[in-house]
């Protein structure tokens, strides 16, 4: 048996989807692990979340780098030192350059709070109240040099209920990501993901 892949999870804040992923490798449900946990924010709550569940933690402060590029060649540095199969971005506020995507291309993923291609960027879940759909939910997806834009990988629909706000339909769509992100990357290391152009087709076992 092949050995397990090993994942690289960037963040910028709380990381509740690091901890959705790290807990599946850790129980078994998704065959990998966590290698290395990378935030540009230094006083991220999600850094001590990872420590405790003992995986490595680097921080690299994108405001102390001398320019993008310098910052994105230090994180894939360290994911790279890290031995990284997988990219997973998990709350992580920043716009990869092609750069980045070029060093991981076809191995990075990232979960999005609303049914891509609608209402991509940020304050997914206000754009959805904002527009008035009766469904909405996440998405997970490979990333390209476009925001929210890459093949889309697994949906899951959320229904938006009449007294619904921003912070309550947020809360019951990141259980649905705390659900379908750790599939993803199960599929994706099990090379069942199959790209034709925009559409990824799942592959028999």
């Amino acid at each position: 048996m092949s050995e397990p892949g090993r994942v690289g999870i960037l963040i910028s804040g709380r990381g509740s989807n690091m901890v959705a992923l790290i807990d599946a490798m850790r129980s078994g449900a998704v065959r990998a692990e966590p290698a290395i946990v990378i935030s540009n924010e230094p006083q991220a709550p999600g850094l001590e979340l990872a420590r405790r569940r003992g995986v490595p933690v680097a921080v690299l402060d994108h405001r102390v780098a001398a320019s993008r590029r310098d910052h994105e060649r230090r994180v894939i540095e360290t994911l790279q030192a890290h031995r990284v199969d997988l990219v997973c971005l998990a709350g992580y506020m920043r716009l990869l350059s092609p750069l980045f995507v070029s060093a991981y291309g076809g191995r990075l993923l990232n979960v999005h709070p609303s049914l891509l291609p609608a209402f991509p960027g940020l304050d997914a879940q206000k754009q959805a109240l904002d527009h008035g759909v009766k469904v909405t939910g996440c998405t997970v997806h490979l990333v390209d040099e476009e925001c929210d834009h890459g093949p889309i990988v697994l949906q899951a629909a959320v229904p938006v209920l009449e007294d619904d706000t921003a912070e309550t339909l947020s809360q019951r769509i990141l259980e649905q990501e705390h659900r379908i992100y750790p599939r993803a990357v199960a599929l994706h290391l099990e090379g069942r993901l199959a790209v034709e152009g925009r559409r990824v087709r799942l592959a028999a076992v």
